[in-house]
């Protein structure tokens, strides 16, 4: 919710001011107005559910100014976190696998997640040892990139196994 600025501030008949370019202290609301309308600044009202309302005279545009900066920063400052997923059958043989395995060095290089699976369709499901034993050697070829998360689980027809990149 926006804050309330100037004659948008109604039914209070005193304000709490606060700020650098204002003696703090409790004023009537036409006086508060008047401070700010000398010094050519907005009443902003920062703190309503406070008994009386606490006001700071500022450019509110400036301010919002301010927020929207910082609010940008912070945006840009926090981790996307990109999950890449690497498809394995519980037959995979050596060339795709090693493919498979140049392709997670480059994820884990560039900062990503890599979500590892072996598929088992129809009877397939017979050789879990097989996809346990290619998930347990695909980790430790990306040791040296990344450390996988937990071991490898059977979720369903799939066996999965998540890779973080190491920092």
């Amino acid at each position: 919710m926006p804050n309330r600025i100037n004659d948008k501030i109604r039914g209070v008949k005193e304000v709490r001011l606060v700020g650098d370019n204002v003696e703090q202290g409790i004023y009537s609301y036409q006086e508060a107005m008047r401070i700010a309308d000398e010094q050519e600044l907005d009443l902003v009202e920062i703190s309503a559910s406070a008994n009386p309302p606490v006001c700071r005279i500022l450019d509110y545009q400036k301010y919002l100014y301010q927020q929207k900066k910082r609010q940008k920063e912070q945006k840009a400052n926090s981790a996307k976190v990109v999950i890449k997923e690497i498809r394995f059958g519980p037959q995979t043989d050596e060339h795709d696998y090693s493919f498979k395995l140049k392709h997670a060095i480059e994820f884990l290089k560039e900062g990503s997640k890599v979500k590892a699976y072996v598929f088992f369709k129809g009877r397939s499901i017979l050789f879990k040892e097989q996809g346990e034993l290619l998930l347990a050697r695909f980790c430790q070829d990306l040791e040296e990139y990344g450390k996988p998360d937990r071991v490898p689980t059977l979720e369903g027809k799939r066996m999965i196994v998540n890779l973080s990149p190491k920092k």
